[in-house]
């Protein structure tokens, strides 16, 4: 713990040396440092800051203070890379307990996702994302538009572009946690699809392991098939895969169908305790889940060329906002 303490000081000292323009004093970084909430004295970062300069990190210019060299911003990537890994599973977690969605009342908020691209572009693909749906491969039915000048979360919709928002499947670990089912999300993947059915996962990504999300890496990597999906049902689609404890499988079985029926349907197989599910081993006495990823029907842009900035876990949205992605048309004034 000591040693990813003092990893963190170091991060914070670098941080702020890279973010202000003009070198920074010991002073300086006293007073910064206390706002970010490090109690550090004057001599004790001196002492970092000699290392820093010894390791070519730092440059001292007197009085004026320090500046950080281009091996401290290369050092600063190294950590902050090292300090995000499993930055997604503590997402994952935070927003499943704060999420507020009552399942019985159909109220209160659940977790999203956000795709921002120009409406022109949205409308022409926009058949394309129906069949999405339509054919089961996206995380349940219920979508949202913004407009230009709405916020979601820290993202703000830009003129002549709409946002476009799908339900995030951790929505489904939150309606489980308020049922007493806790839900470890393992990884991420592509799930190999032959006329429609589900075969195998082709890759996978572990939560634990990443700083985004996997599903943004496999569409921006192009490694994703919805338009063959799709079309005949031979593609690749994105999905997640969780565990849950097997004395919980017939309310997970309940809840699931629950689930479906107001839209969040997004369990595309539910397995038995302790057997494996698409030849994925789970832990003995914990079942398998295979989830729909929610980002699946921004795809269909980057699979056609399409510039499209998307986000997953960009934020909550209450429940009464969402609607049927049939109206998407009439919403968007068609």
């Amino acid at each position: 713990m000591e040693a990813e303490s003092q990893k963190a000081k170091e991060l914070a000292i670098l941080g702020l040396l890279d973010e202000n323009e003009r070198p920074l004093s010991g002073a300086d970084l006293e007073a910064l440092l206390r706002d970010k909430g490090y109690e550090l004295s004057e001599r004790t970062i001196r002492l970092y800051l000699q290392r820093f300069d010894a390791e070519g990190l730092t440059e001292s210019l007197g009085k004026q203070g320090r500046k950080i060299t281009d091996k401290g911003r290369m050092k600063l990537d190294e950590q902050r890379l090292m300090h995000r890994v499993g930055y997604m599973s503590a997402r994952i977690d935070q927003m499943t307990y704060t999420m507020d969605f009552d399942l019985p009342r159909r109220k209160g908020t659940v977790v999203i996702n956000l795709a921002i691209i120009k409406k022109d572009d949205f409308l022409v693909y926009l058949p394309m994302v129906e069949q999405v749906f339509e054919k089961g491969y996206a995380m349940g039915t219920l979508v949202s538009i913004v407009g230009p000048g709405e916020r979601i979360g820290a993202y703000v919709i830009p003129e002549e572009h709409i946002g476009f928002c799908t339900v995030c499947s951790v929505t489904l670990n939150g309606v489980f946690l308020k049922y007493g089912i806790p839900t470890r999300s393992l990884f991420s993947g592509l799930l190999h699809l032959e006329q429609g059915q589900a075969v195998r996962f082709v890759e996978l990504i572990s939560y634990d392991g990443t700083s985004i999300d996997p599903l943004q890496l496999f569409i921006r990597g192009k490694m994703t098939d919805y338009l063959g999906a799709i079309k005949d049902g031979n593609g690749r689609i994105g999905a997640g895969f969780r565990e849950i404890p097997g004395e919980s499988y017939q309310l997970a079985m309940d809840l699931a169908r629950q689930l479906q029926d107001i839209g969040l349907g997004a369990f595309l197989k539910i397995g038995r305790p302790s057997r494996d599910l698409l030849n994925v081993p789970v832990h003995e006495g914990c079942c398998g889940l295979i989830v729909i990823g929610g980002l699946n029907p921004v795809a269909v842009f980057e699979e056609s060329g399409i510039p499209v900035s998307y986000n997953a876990l960009a934020g909550y949205m209450e429940f009464n906002r969402l609607f049927h992605y049939s109206q998407m048309r009439e919403r968007l004034g068609l």
